[in-house]
């Protein structure tokens, strides 16, 4: 049962109320099989270099790798029809994927702060194919005469309107469409 609150803000806003599904949602592929992945590179690692045995580990962690790629499909494509089935214009972020994944090692001279940190929340943003999303979206959106707009934010902190010109701080923004009925 959804509590009340949740039912109020998705009368008031539904594309807040699409931000909070879209929060509960993942398919979190790669943690599910993880252990599992673990253990299997642990064996291969373990085999003499291109053996009858080293071949069977290899093949094992590969069908490993496809599962947890094909779940990922699956669910992106899921998600993503169901976005583009039910609205016509979907604004979305423009995140620079590659920007926020990147590693936090440092070098020799300057070492890295949390790199172990930083490393889990590479692996699950890795995880969620933001990338591939947004390349579905595109796709189905287009085929059903949709568009996806990315332009309201030139920067993290900058948010500008195309249709009316308000411009603030993006948080702040998002603080407005939260609480305002649309």
């Amino acid at each position: 049962m959804e509590s009340p609150a949740r039912n109020t803000l998705a009368e008031r806003n539904p594309l807040a109320a699409l931000a909070i599904d879209a929060q509960k949602l993942g398919a979190n592929s790669f943690k599910k099989h993880q252990q599992r992945l673990k253990r299997y590179q642990r064996r291969l690692a373990r085999k003499v270099k291109f053996s009858q045995k080293w071949k069977k580990a290899k093949a094992k962690v590969t069908q490993i790798h496809i599962k947890i790629g094909n779940a990922r499909k699956d669910y992106l494509h899921q998600a993503s029809a169901a976005i583009s089935q039910n609205h016509a214009i979907v604004c979305i972020e423009d995140l620079q994927i590659r920007n926020r994944s990147k590693s936090s090692k440092g070098n020799a001279e300057t070492h890295g702060k949390q790199v172990k940190q930083k490393s889990g929340l590479n692996r699950a943003i890795l995880d969620q194919g933001w990338g591939e999303f947004r390349r579905q979206l595109d796709d189905k959106l287009a085929w059903r005469g949709g568009q996806v707009s990315a332009e309201h934010r030139c920067t993290q902190a900058q948010f500008a309107c195309i249709a009316c010109g308000y411009k603030n701080h993006a948080d702040v923004v998002g603080a407005i469409n939260l609480v305002e009925p649309v």
